[in-house]
Order: C-alpha cells, then sequence, then structure tokens
C-alpha cells in the first residue's frame, strides 16, 4: 500500500501550501516555475510537453490520473515538467489504453509532486502576483530552508533551455513512428507528391510530426544549434520552427539562422516558439506575460473569425513591433489582445502562438497544416 506523506509548496515571495505526497525510495526537492493549466484533460501529454521544462505545473482540473498512463498519447520521450500540483491524484486508474499509474509513471522517473492543496486558491494567487519560481518537498518542510534554495534559483526571463530539450542528431520521422490509429485516418491522396519538411527542433512536440506525416510529408528533424547551410544541404520544400520553453529572445543562434534562412524563399512555419524566433529575426520584440497562457480553450481570431485553440507560453511578441513592421498581424488572442499569429503577403513564412496539432483539444486550427502544405507545392512548382 502506497504511504501518504507531508509535502509543501513554497513560492518565492514565501506563500506557501501544504498538501501531501507518496513515499518513494528517494524523497526530493525540486525547483521551478509554478504555472497554472486550465485544460480538463490531456494531462499526459501537458507534463511530456517539452515547452514545460523548468516548470512546475498547476493543474487547475480538480482530479487526474484517472485514465492512467499509456506509450501512444506521449509528446516527448521523457517527462519534461519539474514537478506537479493537482487537488486530487487518483491511485487506482482505470482505461483500456494505459499501461501504468500516473503515480507509478512519476515515481519512475522521479518526478516530485503535491496533491490535496487548493488549487483554485494557488491559480488565483498566480493570476494576480504572476507567475514565480516555487518549491516541492516532501523531504525537508523548513520553509525558510526552501526559501533560501529559491533565492539562488534563476528567473526564467533570460534563460536558453533550448539545448535541454533539442535533439542532438539529425533524424528522420516515418510510418512507423506513428499509432496504428494514426495511419488509419491518413489521406492517402495527398501521398503522390511527398514535400520534404525540416523541422528545427527547439523542443518539438510528437503530435507536429505526427500530423505533417499524416499529410505525406517527408519529415527530417534536426538540432536548433543546425546551421544553415546543412540546413539547405537537404533540399527542403518547407521549414518547420517549432514549439519549446525558455526566453525566445535568449535563443540568439536560432534567430540568427532564421534570418538568414529568410533570403532563402523557403516556405517556413513558426509554432510557438517558433513563432517568437521568428518574429524576433523579422526584428520584432518579445515579452514576458504576466501569467502566461496554458489550456485548451483559447479563442484566438481577427475580424470575427475565431478559433479556439490549445496554448502553452509564457512570452509572447510585441504588438507594437509588429505594427511598425510591414507584417501583418493574422491573429490575436481574444482574452487579452496579444498577438497570437502573423503572416505577410506574397511571403512564404507565417506563423501561430498556439498549437493547431493539439491533442486532446480542439482542431479549429488544423488547416494551418494543410495550408503549409499548400504554400510548399506552390514554391515547388514555382522552382520547377
Amino acid at each position: 500500500m502506497i504511504k501518504r506523506i507531508p509535502a509543501v509548496l513554497v513560492l518565492e515571495d514565501g506563500t506557501y501550501y501544504k498538501g501531501w505526497s507518496f513515499q518513494t525510495e528517494q524523497s526530493k526537492v525540486t525547483i521551478g516555475e509554478v504555472v497554472f493549466n486550465t485544460g480538463m484533460t490531456g494531462y499526459q501529454e501537458i507534463i511530456t510537453d517539452p515547452s514545460y521544462f523548468q516548470q512546475i505545473v498547476t493543474f487547475t482540473y480538480p482530479e487526474i490520473g484517472n485514465t492512467g498512463i499509456n506509450s501512444q498519447d506521449i509528446e516527448s520521450q521523457t517527462i519534461s515538467i519539474k514537478g506537479l500540483v493537482a487537488k486530487n491524484i487518483c491511485k487506482i486508474s482505470s482505461s483500456w489504453r494505459q499501461q501504468e499509474s500516473l503515480i507509478q509513471y512519476l515515481n519512475r522517473y522521479q518526478i516530485p509532486f503535491i496533491f490535496g492543496i487548493d488549487t483554485r486558491s494557488l491559480t488565483q494567487y498566480l493570476r494576480r502576483s504572476g507567475t514565480m519560481n516555487g518549491c516541492i518537498s516532501n523531504r525537508n518542510l523548513n520553509r525558510t530552508y526552501l526559501q533560501q534554495k529559491l533565492s539562488k534559483f534563476p528567473s526564467m526571463t533570460g534563460l536558453d533551455l533550448i539545448p535541454n530539450v533539442t535533439t542532438n542528431i539529425i533524424y528522420n520521422w516515418d510510418e512507423k513512428s506513428l499509432p496504428t490509429w494514426y495511419l488509419a485516418d491518413r489521406n492517402r491522396e495527398k501521398l503522390s507528391c511527398q514535400p520534404r519538411v525540416v523541422v528545427i527542433d527547439f523542443g518539438v512536440k510528437f503530435n507536429i510530426l505526427r500530423r505533417l506525416a499524416t499529410l505525406g510529408c517527408e519529415i527530417i528533424v534536426m538540432p536548433a544549434l543546425t546551421p544553415m547551410e546543412d540546413i539547405l544541404s537537404y533540399n527542403p520544400d518547407g521549414i518547420l520552427l517549432s514549439n519549446g520553453p525558455g526566453d525566445p529572445s535568449a535563443v540568439n543562434y536560432g534567430i540568427q539562422t532564421v534570418k538568414e534562412l529568410l533570403n532563402q524563399n523557403i516556405p517556413i512555419f513558426g509554432i510557438c516558439m517558433g513563432h517568437q524566433i521568428l518574429n524576433l529575426a523579422l526584428e520584432g520584440k518579445t515579452f514576458k506575460l504576466k501569467f502566461g497562457h496554458r489550456g485548451i480553450n483559447h479563442p484566438s481570431g481577427l475580424k470575427q473569425q475565431v478559433e479556439i485553440t490549445s496554448q502553452n507560453h509564457g512570452f509572447a511578441v510585441d504588438l507594437q513591433s509588429v505594427l511598425a513592421s510591414s507584417l501583418q498581424v493574422t491573429h490575436f488572442n481574444l482574452n487579452d489582445t496579444t498577438v497570437a499569429g502573423i503572416g505577410r503577403s506574397r511571403s512564404p513564412y507565417f506563423s501561430v502562438q498556439y498549437h493547431p496539432e493539439s491533442s486532446p483539444g480542439p482542431h479549429d486550427a488544423d488547416y494551418l497544416f494543410e495550408y503549409f502544405l499548400e504554400i510548399m507545392k506552390q514554391f515547388r512548382q514555382k522552382a520547377n
């Protein structure tokens, strides 16, 4: 039987929450930026999303873990979060697809967690005060000691976390990587002309690669530090700039590479971190949001055209820097009017500050992959 033990969550401003954890072979202390996600489902995809690297995720939905963990819904090969906060975690999960429980999964990767706290109160506090660093401990519960450890931990602003999550090798993503239920949904008519897409991996989610694969793309994933010459040596029809963690303005090498690629007249599609890096390459600016956008029901759009979108980011593109350029805003986040999408007429690049490949989540923005495919076909025809 799993033994319940006391745990504590301490924020850098001294606020603390008492809760519980489960005893493991090695009790731990973990520090990260405390954020919240408002999605009612998708906890497995969230904890394996590399964009959450160095973050402690609070789930606003009151109970998680009831469907366990399976090997098909992961977004990377490992858990990316630093810690997990929940109102309740199911000890007994039930799903025909489950392979282990959430608690077993967290313990296998030694990810500290705390439950039994008022996550509504914590979320409201973070909305008022802004996201901040915090510490989960089920070992030493002395708040003074934990705050001293917190004081030495860096802020997310200025952090380049991409080297921690990007691939170390160049590799192809193919049908063997797809679950059978993805293959059943493929549109075979699109396979007659297979565009080659280079994905620059800033912390890519597997579902982005899955979505490109269902459209019949040949997918080559490259490390974030790959120079332009190596990228062009593969003769890509298009380049996708992936999602990822940290402060986009600190990713100088990525910004410089994209600047060089913009002169090559190759279609470019940016998602989340990729959106921010594309804008920075186009002389835009970014800033840190007070508490970020993390959930699966964010309305985005323009001129009464609304998409419900899945989002996960703590930084955003500065609107004034977009307006000062020749870029066009294609989408706003309709909750706070931050920039959610940009493009330029007659130019082969565009980007969005949300996840069109979301799973689970709304599919309103799925058409963007089709749009990317169409642009690649057009530019291929021009080249020939």
